[in-house]
């Protein structure tokens, strides 16, 4: 059994493994450059440790692949018999992270 992690990053939690390329919320880093997830939920595989709410010591570190922006998200409000409506375009930003390793 391959060891994975629950990490929470971008108030969010993904369980990630090693060699798997994961889509968070924008990290304000440049491509190329390496980043190290200090809050850990959970590693599972051959021994199982849950923290407590987190696991102190334990780090996830992955390697920024690029930054984008995801598809355009239009949301349109419409008032019937007024002549009014609104028109707003949304690209959530989003980081690309490959994950490299899982410290215990």
């Amino acid at each position: 059994m391959s060891t994975y992690a629950i990490i929470k990053t971008g108030g969010k939690q993904v369980k990630v493994e090693v060699g798997q390329a994961i889509y968070v919320e924008k990290i304000n880093a440049e491509a190329g450059s390496e980043v190290t997830f200090n809050e850990v939920v959970l590693v599972g595989g051959d021994k199982t440790v849950v923290g407590t709410p987190v696991i102190e010591g334990a780090t996830v570190v992955g390697t920024i692949e690029k930054q984008g922006k995801q598809k355009k998200v239009v949301t349109f409000k419409y008032k019937p018999k007024k002549g009014s409506h609104r028109k707003q375009g949304h690209r959530q930003p989003y980081t690309k992270v490959v994950i490299n390793a899982i410290n215990v």
